[in-house]
């Protein structure tokens, strides 16, 4: 899946919800956001979130391993913990560790649709929220009942199967979905650990939803994905972990409930209540005792009132966060924490003028209180043409396992953040270009450094950097004849604001296309992604990551009304390359799946 899978800037019928938690047509949107579609995740043949993700445009991922292993997000170059990544609204995040949404656990045979935020939105989402926002919708119910079923088979062993039933009605929307994959896997670490490093996940979904009366509804969702994978946890051959069996268990549950009501044409409220469970162990042997585990409960509570009348909109929100972490490394093991917020938003349309304001006070139980705002502003200065420009402020708080870990330090600091943005975007006719430019300094930075405060005598958590993330993202999609194209071209430069090194395992130039035509009943897609060399640590005195390029073919045909086949290839030529030094890539890979939606 290629820089095609977003909507262009300027699809009238498109909505999203992200940018400012509230429904907006993404015409009129002034954040940077891509949009991508139920189809394009059909197609993509992909496992986990991630690797929908990957293609567009400003994100990389790395991965200790394989489809299941250690996957860090960078977005516009930030770390894995300066992205806030939801599903349905449920906030997904591990206070274990630096933190981050294990992006890993979400399946993707469940999502419907992603909406991705790129830029600071502390201002709406609060804490974490530094370089951007990934939301994740599950399939709902709609229509008659509609039963379907998933099989597939794929390079290194690998089988899935998905089955499922939505539908409507009486007022219900009702949506219920399984999953299965096993794979044989393959030796991640080549050097090291020889071994094959497989996987099992079960995963599953529901989604209700119940029409109370007019202009009120009630909605569910429960996504659950437990997986057990094999990893190889040293490329050093002389460790005491080496030729072993390390396995991984992987469990997340998210749950959230929220009741939409609209009480006039101007004036709708609502209510959230969510909570998402995040464990992760390490085992040495198969059916072994952990030798590490650590859970994290977030449970967050959402009261929001919106106001839109004519080209106004106006938002008032009031929301909870408590943070959970039970770890044996943590004194004590069970700990807490809570932020509570108000949140505000302000949106005005006059003629070729557009405004947005946001502001946001967060009262931590530990750090105290800290405001961020945001200001944005879109001029129309020409058919099909408009310039954006914004700056925003972000924070994000350090993890329980950065304060109470051994390696922690009860006087660390929140990083913060201040964004510029200058952007420029064109839509006609299924025809779109954009161009955005942006410079985020980021302070207080938390880094593992030597000894210091903690514990530990072997390094401690620490406010000891600054980074600065700047670059400049090109994309646009296009029709000629019967082919789709699309691209994007990220130019960007994050590095150590003290040293003025680059960041770990972020690349200076990404170029991703893609091109999809008809063919004969066969839907056919072709993409690409180069990437240039990266440092594997900022301590690192060149690049030991060399630049690498994939080209990814797909074929799709429906077959009869019910059943679909789907053909894939990825990384066509066989490249050899690396996201983390050590860590092998599965190579060529080859995807065949069926599936029948009955009607």
């Amino acid at each position: 899946m290629g820089a095609i899978a977003q909507s262009p800037p300027g699809e009238l019928d498109t909505v999203v919800v992200t940018a400012t938690r509230t429904a907006v047509a993404l015409n009129d949107v002034l954040a940077d956001v891509s949009v991508v579609d139920a189809e394009t995740i059909a197609r993509s043949g992909a496992v986990s979130l991630a690797d929908v993700l990957v293609h567009l445009p400003g994100i990389e991922m790395t991965r200790n391993g394989g489809p299941l292993g250690t996957t860090n997000l960078f977005l516009r170059g930030g770390n894995t913990n300066h992205t806030v990544v939801m599903i349905d609204g449920i906030r997904i995040d591990t206070q274990s560790g630096s933190g981050g949404a294990t992006c890993q656990a979400i399946p993707a045979s469940q999502i419907e649709r992603i909406e991705v935020l790129r830029g600071p939105a502390a201002a709406v989402y609060g804490s974490d929220a530094v370089a951007g926002v990934i939301q994740v919708f599950t399939k709902g119910g709609e229509g008659g009942f509609t039963p379907s079923l998933g099989l597939g088979v794929a390079t290194h062993g690998t089988r899935t199967v998905t089955a499922g039933v939505r539908g409507a009605q009486a007022g219900w929307r009702y949506a219920v979905a399984v999953g299965r994959e096993v794979s044989e896997g393959y030796n991640i670490q080549p050097a090291a650990n020889p071994d094959q490093d497989g996987y099992a996940r079960n995963t599953a979904s529901l989604r209700l939803g119940k029409d109370l009366v007019a202009g009120h509804q009630l909605n569910a969702t429960w996504v659950y994905s437990n997986a057990d994978a094999g990893y190889d946890s040293t490329t050093n051959k002389n460790s005491a972990n080496y030729a072993k069996d390390n396995r991984t268990l992987q469990r997340l549950s998210a749950l959230g409930v929220n009741w939409r009501a609209k009480w006039s044409d101007a004036w709708s409220t609502q209510l959230a209540l969510t909570r998402a469970d995040d464990r992760y162990a390490t085992l040495p042997a198969p059916g072994a005792v952990p030798s590490y585990d650590t859970k994290t409960q977030i449970e967050t509570a959402l009261l929001q009132s919106t106001w839109t009348d004519r080209d106004v909109s106006a938002t008032v929100a009031l929301e909870r966060r408590d943070d959970r972490l039970r770890n044996a490394g943590t004194q004590p093991q069970d700990t807490r924490r809570s932020q509570d917020a108000l949140a505000l938003g302000y949106g005005h349309q006059r003629g070729a003028h557009h405004w947005q304001v946001n502001a946001r006070w967060d009262d931590d139980s530990e750090f105290g209180r800290h405001t961020t705002g945001a200001l944005a502003y879109g001029w129309a200065f020409a058919p099909d043409w408009r310039l954006t420009a914004s700056a925003g402020t972000a924070f994000r708080a350090p993890t329980l396992y950065q304060r109470f870990s051994e390696y922690g330090f009860a006087g660390l600091a929140p990083e913060k953040a201040f964004n510029r943005e200058l952007g420029v975007k064109f839509a006609r006719s299924g025809h779109a270009f954009s161009a955005v430019a942006y410079q985020n300094r980021i302070s207080n930075l938390i880094s593992f450094a030597g000894p210091g405060a903690c514990a530990s005598t072997f390094g401690c958590y620490a406010n000891t950097a600054r980074a600065k993330l700047q670059g400049v993202t090109l994309s646009g999609v296009t029709h000629t004849a019967n082919v789709a194209w699309s691209a994007s071209l990220d130019l960007q430069d994050p590095v150590d604001a003290t040293t003025g090194k680059r960041l770990a395992r972020r690349a200076q130039r990404l170029l991703k296309l893609g091109a999809e035509t008809a063919w004969q009943d066969w839907s056919l897609k072709a993409d690409v992604l180069l990437s240039g060399d990266r440092y594997d640590r900022v301590t690192d005195a060149r690049p030991l990551l060399p630049g690498y390029g994939l080209l990814n073919l797909s074929a799709s045909k429906a077959l009869t009304p019910e059943w679909t086949l789907l053909l894939r290839v990825d990384n066509l030529g066989d490249k050899y390359y690396e996201t983390a030094r050590g860590y092998a890539t599965p190579g060529r890979t080859v995807f065949a799946g069926l599936t029948w939606t009955g009607r």
